[in-house]
């Protein structure tokens, strides 16, 4: 194993130095709350008897006993959702093999789980960003009653992870497992699945072949097989230690995932306090941790929402990561993955080539890693090299492969597919964003056009369907997409027809104040740029006609207009009958409220951080 890299570790020393005061302070609280011990033993008698009226006879027994563990669920299911599907049978599994390990377990409570997939150009998806700090109130609430030793998560998507994640770390005392339900079977292809989604765009297919192709993608129980932020919440969690090794991408309803959620509920059993291995969140998600996670989402190609979750998991825990820190990683970590939308495979593909296992590996031998951290399989990031295997039908893990399988998908870091890594930060008069050059060819990656403004992507749709962006180079701004104008939609539904354009030779590109996705393609996108729009962001001044720069290679975002900060905003109305139905009318104090993405879009503000602390990338 080679020595930590030079980049690696001057990123980890400043973050340590700057998070010094906040990670203390919240250290402070997590070692307070773990010498109260046993919650319930706290009690009084009535608030107990509540705890365990609806329990088993058993249960209750054990409950009213201070040596079992009580090990809280906290589950993300319905059954709407493939990804989430799966967490209908996990309750009665995770009892019994919490049961066999000497603890106890009850279901604490749900968090929501809504799908940006299906609310995809709706009007739902500017809840989207928003229910990741409700799912982290929600996992709060469900842990707030003092009867839990421990705790098992059941989450997958987009935000849901995040949101659990910020929300146990606000219990940073409880040891915490994080369970896995795993991705679907591979399906239709991906690059086919693209292919008749630009067909349908341009108007070539119709709405029952494009429907046929995507129910051939997305179609049984289990997470979407492309790299977006479901599977990059995966992915992070085994980095964190928070996973059983390589239990990510293991597929629902086989043999060997039963077994690992088994086996799950039998580890959280093990780090409690009475377990004799007592391993609390809070002390786990520590700097060390947040780098190898920062390096792990480059180093693969990882979602560009991401860049905000990380931010606001990382404050959760007092930790004061900046998007500076990414891209100053981002410089020296290679890009190892081609995963869809950044290659042909899926994340099945991944996993079978040696997946994060052998990810883990190359890292850590090219000194890209920090293998002394705490994990809740005990100290070193080494166990997840391990690969989970079922032998006689027990449970074991081995040494994961120690080359790539498939050197078309995963790539060791002395080979990689580029040099440095998939997400690098812009900054210029228009302020700050983020690009994930990942997916997008080199000749595509500095494009210099004029700017065509749009306030709604409507409006661009439209424009699009019109003819009127044909046979023209152009950077397509869409303003007042931010956490604060509509709770930052994402924008991905313009993908397909900013690819049409950028096929038929028109050098494009787009800048916003929103979100492009976990999926964010081929196409160059200058995204979450703050300041946003609507409080007063430069976007707000810019004008058809203006020529904007994005250059992904220098990592500049520009705009030739001199007079850019003497113009007026076009200001926009951030409430009234805009704001109103499908529920949007009760986040009113969310937009008022969230923070910028640069500091993680969250209500919470800045997690004990303080602002005048955290230097945000220099213009």
């Amino acid at each position: 194993m080679s020595p930590i890299h030079p980049v690696v570790a001057e990123v980890t020393d400043r973050l340590l130095e700057r998070s010094s005061p906040s990670r203390t302070a919240y250290l402070s609280r997590v070692r307070a709350a773990s010498d109260q011990g046993p919650a319930r033993g706290q009690l009084g008698c009535a608030n107990i008897a509540h705890g365990f009226a609806a329990a088993e006879p058993d249960e209750k027994v054990a409950l009213r006993g201070r040596t079992k563990p009580n090990l809280a669920i906290v589950t993300s299911f319905n059954d709407m959702l493939s990804a989430h599907q799966p967490y209908g049978d996990y309750p009665p599994v995770l009892k019994q093999a919490t049961a066999r390990a000497g603890g106890i377990a009850q279901v604490a409570g749900g968090v929501p789980a809504m799908c940006d997939g299906i609310t995809q150009g709706r009007d739902g998806m500017q809840l989207s960003l928003y229910s990741r700090d409700v799912i982290a109130m929600s996992t709060a609430i469900a842990l707030s009653h003092d009867m839990f030793d421990g705790a098992l998560m059941l989450g997958v998507c987009d935000k849901i992870v995040p949101g659990m994640l910020i929300g146990a770390l606000s219990f940073g005392h409880l040891p915490t497992v994080f369970v896995p339900a795993g991705p679907m079977a591979s399906g239709l292809p991906n690059s086919e699945k693209a292919r008749v989604r630009q067909l349908h765009a341009e108007g070539k297919v119709g709405r029952d072949e494009l429907l046929e192709a995507e129910a051939a993608s997305y179609h049984s129980r289990g997470t979407c097989t492309f790299y977006g932020t479901a599977n990059s919440n995966q992915l992070l969690m085994e980095v964190l230690g928070l996973h059983l090794p390589g239990s990510s991408f293991v597929n629902p309803g086989t043999p060997l995932r039963e077994a690992l959620t088994r086996a799950a509920a039998a580890r959280a059993v093990g780090i409690t306090r009475q377990g004799g291995q007592p391993t609390p969140i809070g002390e786990l998600v520590d700097e060390k941790a947040i780098v190898n996670a920062c390096v792990a989402l480059l180093a693969s190609g990882g979602s560009t929402n991401h860049t905000m979750h990380l931010v606001a998991i990382a404050r959760a825990a007092g930790v004061a990561l900046t998007w500076q820190d990414l891209s100053d990683l981002s410089a020296v970590v290679p890009s190892l993955c081609r995963i869809y939308p950044n290659g042909s495979a899926d994340v099945n593909h991944f996993h079978a080539a040696g997946g994060i296992g052998f990810l883990v590996r190359t890292l850590l031998q090219h000194g890209l890693m920090h293998e002394d951290v705490r994990t809740i399989m005990g100290p070193g990031l080494s166990h997840y090299t391990r690969e989970p295997v079922l032998r006689d039908g027990e449970l074991t893990w081995q040494d994961g492969t120690e080359v790539s399988l498939d050197l078309d998908v995963l790539r060791p870091a002395d080979d990689p597919f580029s040099a440095d890594g998939g997400l690098k930060v812009l900054t210029g008069p228009l302020g700050t964003g983020v690009i994930k050059v990942s997916a997008v060819k080199p000749e595509h990656r500095v494009v210099s056009a004029p700017a065509l403004v749009f306030d709604d992507q409507d409006d661009f749709l439209v424009a699009f369907s019109e003819g009127r962006l044909d046979g023209r180079d152009l950077v397509a701004v869409i303003r007042y997409q931010g956490p604060a104008a509509n709770g930052m939609p994402e924008l991905h539904k313009l993908t397909p027809s900013l690819g049409v354009l950028q096929d038929r030779g028109q050098r494009v590109a787009i800048v916003t104040d929103g979100r492009m996705s976990g999926a964010s393609g081929k196409v160059p996108a200058a995204i979450h740029v703050t300041p946003e729009a609507a409080l007063g962001g430069p976007l707000a001044k810019v004008r058809d006609g203006d020529v904007i720069t994005v250059d992904a290679e220098r990592g500049v975002l520009t705009i030739d207009a001199p007079d850019l900060h003497g113009r007026a905003g076009t200001g926009r109305a951030l409430d009234g009958a805009e704001w109103t139905g499908t529920g949007r009318e009760l986040f009113a104090a969310f937009r008022a409220t969230v923070g910028a993405a640069d500091t993680g879009a969250s209500v919470f503000g800045s997690h004990g951080v303080p602002l005048t602390e955290v230097p945000l990338v220099q213009v």
